[in-house]
């Protein structure tokens, strides 16, 4: 007989089917302080939360008969992921959980910035019945740019179609042929910036897209724009938005999400009177609360019982003599990864990856986990790992392609990552480890090289003349760019070649702008490895 515990508030109805069992024992025992569940949690073989009860290392090590952490919900910062791999006990999530209910939020905080519903509630309530201030506009017939088409995304498309809406669509994965089945049009963000009349956002938040909607895009949008934003806060500028809207160019914004949570008093969106804010209630639903314990109980009861789940936010127990092969290769294959795709401009379709060598003889799943992962944390962020990597490869339509070959061209061992993007790209990274050198990429595209997958680089394509490194080399002095190393790699002499240098700091982007126009020099590319 299994045995769970349910330390936060959650409803029978979410955790029915444990409760129903015949195998599970529920116990619910909320409010809990750490010492109380150190006591207690080593009678336990589940341990389902929400956000209230913080797991932490001490809980998980005192938990010997533990196996599964269950967070109904979306968000695991509240348990120790590392501390629950080391003892071999599963953390699950329920990403799906709250799809519509943000995606239903999204669409009411639209609806609601259309109408002017909030302000004309409030103006009618205190006496004032004033019918001429509120104007709005419909939505039918109007153009919705979707900043980020992953599962909320996609929902919010669907239902603007519904209302009559054009759908402009950016995501760094969406392909054309998955826009065509989602029937939205494939647009960049300057796209949405110029053409739409509504904006709301849909991504993750990362330096990739860390206020991408600020003072450029406010510069060149579309007059009357609308924005709203359900998803993360800092994805837009909030102060380059308030401006926006006093010189006239944002017509109006709903925001549920913040920078800062909650937000300070005097924060100008919570005065404005041309913004609706809502507390981040996004998830914040009768259907979503139970949806999520649903879907994390159904998955407590396959781990118990030892049959397939998903869901997984920490890597599974891999055997022992297969992780101590691996694990040196981690961190390299997650940098093959992030190099690749910083090179890729389109929207990539196929991660393929092979491996060579010793690392042919063995189940090499983990590994190319971390490769994956390292493929999507430049536009996911935090929101990808090595567990759930695969999955959203899947979700985004990505091929993953795994091969292996026994020669390795002169290394023990070698693994390349090729990705292919639309329409016709294709780039190419591989690398190894040497022994007194640590990790290496020995090639890029087609060029032989040899260089440490560190820091800032600065990727290089160019015509093998005489003079070029010396025009480079003059050109990121006079910019303050100290060169660390160089590396060169040519086919034939005269013909195509590229140029590796690895620099001491983040590389402007006029300076970047500045190495592409020099003679004989086709593009130059920043590549960050930290």
């Amino acid at each position: 007989m299994f045995k769970v515990l349910v330390s936060d508030p959650i409803s029978d109805l979410g955790i029915q089917q444990l409760m129903d069992a015949n195998d599970v024992t529920v116990d619910k025992k909320t409010g809990l302080s750490e010492e109380e569940l150190i006591a207690i949690i080593g009678e336990y073989d589940g341990l389902l939360v929400r956000s209230q009860t913080t797991v932490t290392e001490k809980i998980i090590a005192a938990g010997t008969n533990l196996k599964v952490i269950g967070r109904a919900g979306v968000g695991v910062d509240n348990i120790k992921l590392e501390a629950a791999t080391q003892h071999g006990v599963v953390v699950i999530n329920a990403p799906d959980g709250n799809t519509i209910t943000t995606c239903e939020h999204a669409f009411a905080m639209m609806m609601a910035l259309a109408r002017h519903i909030p302000q004309a509630y409030a103006k009618t309530i205190s006496g004032v019945w004033d019918r001429k201030t509120f104007l709005g506009v419909e939505l039918r017939g109007k153009t919705l740019g979707v900043l980020g088409m992953g599962r909320i995304g996609s929902e919010v498309a669907k239902r603007a179609k519904a209302f009559g809406m054009n759908i402009l669509a950016y995501d760094p994965f969406l392909t054309p042929d998955r826009a065509e089945k989602l029937e939205v049009k494939l647009a960049s963000v300057d796209d949405i910036v110029r053409g739409a009349d509504f904006m709301t956002v849909h991504t993750p938040l990362t330096p990739e897209t860390r206020h991408m909607i600020s003072r450029p895009q406010f510069e060149v949008m579309k007059k009357g724009m609308r924005i709203i934003n359900c998803a993360r806060g800092g994805v837009i500028d909030e102060m380059a938005l308030v401006e926006a809207i006093d010189s006239g160019i944002v017509a109006g914004a709903a925001f549920d999400v913040f920078e800062q949570e909650p937000p300070q008093a005097d924060h100008p969106f919570l005065s404005h009177p041309k913004i609706i804010v809502t507390p981040h209630l996004g998830a914040s639903t009768v259907e979503a609360q139970e949806n999520v314990a649903i879907d994390v109980s159904e998955q407590v009861l396959h781990i118990l019982r030892n049959e397939p789940f998903i869901n997984a936010v920490n890597i599974p127990p891999v055997a022992p003599s297969v992780m101590n092969k691996l694990q040196p290769y981690f961190t390299l294959g997650e940098k093959l990864g992030s190099f690749a795709t910083q090179l890729t401009d389109g929207a990539i379709r196929e991660i393929h990856v092979e491996y060579a060598g010793d690392l042919s003889d063995v189940d090499t799943q983990p590994l190319t986990r971390y490769i994956v992962k390292g493929v999507f944390t430049r536009h996911f962020g935090s929101d990808v790992n090595i567990v759930n990597s695969m999955h959203l490869a899947k979700t985004r339509d990505v091929n993953v392609v795994v091969t292996k070959a026994s020669k390795t061209k002169g290394f023990t061992n070698l693994i390349t990552v090729t990705l292919k993007a639309e329409p016709d790209e294709e780039r190419l990274v591989a690398g190894t480890l040497l022994q007194g050198y640590g990790e290496r990429i020995v090639q890029v595209n087609k060029f032989p090289v040899d260089i440490a997958p560190e820091g800032h680089q600065i990727v290089i394509s160019h015509n093998d003349k005489p003079g070029i490194i010396g025009l480079v080399g003059t050109l990121l002095g006079q910019n303050d760019v100290n060169i660390a190393s160089m590396q060169v790699g040519r086919k034939i002499v005269g013909g195509a070649a590229i140029m590796l240098l690895t620099v001491d700091k983040e590389v402007p982007q006029h300076v970047l702008v500045k190495l592409a126009g020099l003679p004989e020099i086709n593009t130059a590319e920043e590549v960050v490895l930290l």
